[in-house]
């Protein structure tokens, strides 16, 4: 019985690794907003629609990942 349950974390944990992809990729995200906006001020709008799109669908990527290890984690 204990050696599910060690599964289950171990297995909820290792669903966690994307979470550092992520991490490093919205800081990768929000340092070339701030350099590209530092540049060029008057194409804000339109970089703010990228910067939203972009930042939205990764940030999508950690929510499926912790689902993933919750259903892991509980459901099975």
């Amino acid at each position: 019985m204990e050696v599910d349950v060690g599964m289950k974390l171990l297995a909820a944990a290792i669903a966690l690794l994307p979470m550092f992809g992520v991490g490093i990729a919205l800081g990768l995200i929000f340092s070339s907003y701030n350099d590209a906006a530092g540049r060029n001020p008057s194409a804000v709008e339109v970089l703010d629609k990228k910067y939203f799109i972009s930042f939205a669908l990764t940030e999508a990527l950690a929510i499926f990942a912790l689902g993933v290890s919750l259903i892991i984690l509980f459901v099975f």
